[in-house]
């Protein structure tokens, strides 16, 4: 297991000495071991942990960046702003319950709403594939005028770029979204500590198998549908009651609930214990899940979010969450402990526990 990258209040960054550069100067040692880029790559798990930690940090050594969060927040003339960024390349651009325009604007407006900003402006980047339908364009195009209205944000600035034919799958889409932290709010995910719950508001691994069931002519038959959705409500709701008692916000899409609890974890210096029975999985996801021998802990979610709050408020948290459809099934599925600090733990259904460790690899290309 790769040690963590330690971060100093200056900005710094420390670590292992084949592994952190901090001028940036130096290639890192992952050329040596890894010296093409791989699928898991993207996948949200330990090959991405270690571009980020051991390319990424090291070349740039920002602070904020350093935070390692699903977003920035800034001081811009005295107002606290975050900003995200994302790219989306689902396969196929339209799937059950969704598709890649509507996607790539909740996905955005989630980043920004994780950081505790009210989300307020997207830019647009469109890669097109020479050849791609414009009735196809068009669709998604109107798909993300829709979402971002639903959203309550707009569209203010883009990007066009057209490559040629058998070069990109059709369409890619990457975005920014900018929004306003309101004051009394900190949301970080080194504010985790011993004592804290940990709360999911539904059902998990929905959006994941929703696209598995149409790519690849796979069928599960199953009427599954992307749990897609703009969280920003559901979450603003919440810190407007519960304010600095809301510590941690994460929306689980790569890589699903465990990594990005793992994620928290290393972050924090702590440990997370989760109760699987408390997890909720839908029985047709389950079904899917076990058909094809994957874990729905570790596939993408696209209408979750895992909250971290103080223990004294872990039942009106749960009161507020569920006042929201989006939030209807909220539960409460671990706690923050002082043990194993850096990891995870899942206590299962049959009485054991073991490690929900990082994947080392892609478990489902292009679901997000």
């Amino acid at each position: 297991m790769t040690d963590p990258i330690a971060h100093r209040a200056d900005g710094a960054f420390t670590g292992t000495a084949d592994r952190v550069i901090n001028d940036g100067s130096t290639p890192p040692s992952l050329l040596a071991r890894s010296p093409r880029v791989l699928v898991g790559h993207g996948g949200g798990g330990r090959l991405t942990q270690q571009l980020i930690e051991e390319m990424f940090l090291p070349a740039f050594g920002d602070a904020h960046l350093a935070e390692l969060h699903d977003g920035a927040v800034l001081s811009l003339g005295g107002t606290r702003v975050a900003i995200s960024t994302d790219s989306f390349v689902v396969t196929p651009l339209f799937f059950p319950g969704g598709d890649i325009g509507e996607l790539a604007v909740n996905g955005t407006v989630n980043d920004l709403a994780m950081c505790g900003a009210i989300p307020q402006y997207l830019t647009l980047g469109l890669i097109l594939e020479e050849g791609l339908p414009m009735e196809t364009l068009w669709r998604v195009v109107q798909s993300i005028d829709r979402a971002a209205r639903r959203a309550g944000v707009s569209v203010v600035t883009g990007d066009t770029k057209v490559v040629e034919h058998g070069r990109e799958p059709g369409l890619y889409i990457n975005t920014a979204g900018i929004g306003v932290v309101p004051d009394g709010i900190d949301i970080s995910p080194r504010r985790a500590r011993p004592g804290d719950v940990v709360l999911l508001n539904g059902a998990i691994a929905i959006h994941g198998t929703a696209v598995m069931s149409v790519r690849e002519g796979l069928d599960f038959e199953t009427s599954l549908e992307s749990d897609t959705a703009p969280l920003a409500g559901l979450v603003g709701a919440l810190l407007a009651k519960l304010g600095l008692s809301v510590h941690t916000l994460r929306d689980p899409t790569r890589g699903g609930v465990a990594t990005a609890l793992n994620e928290i974890a290393s972050s924090a210096g702590v440990g997370i214990e989760v109760k699987e029975s408390a997890v909720p999985v839908w029985p047709d996801v389950a079904g899917a899940c076990e058909i094809l021998g994957l874990e729905p802990l570790y596939i993408a979610n696209e209408g979750k979010v895992l909250v971290i709050v103080d223990g004294d408020v872990a039942e009106a948290a749960l009161d507020l969450l569920r006042e929201d459809p989006l939030g209807a099934e909220a539960v409460a599925i671990g706690r923050v402990v002082e043990d194993h600090p850096g990891r995870v733990v899942l206590h299962s259904t049959i009485g054991g526990s073991r490690v929900l460790d990082l994947l080392s690899g892609e478990q489902l290309p292009r679901i997000c």
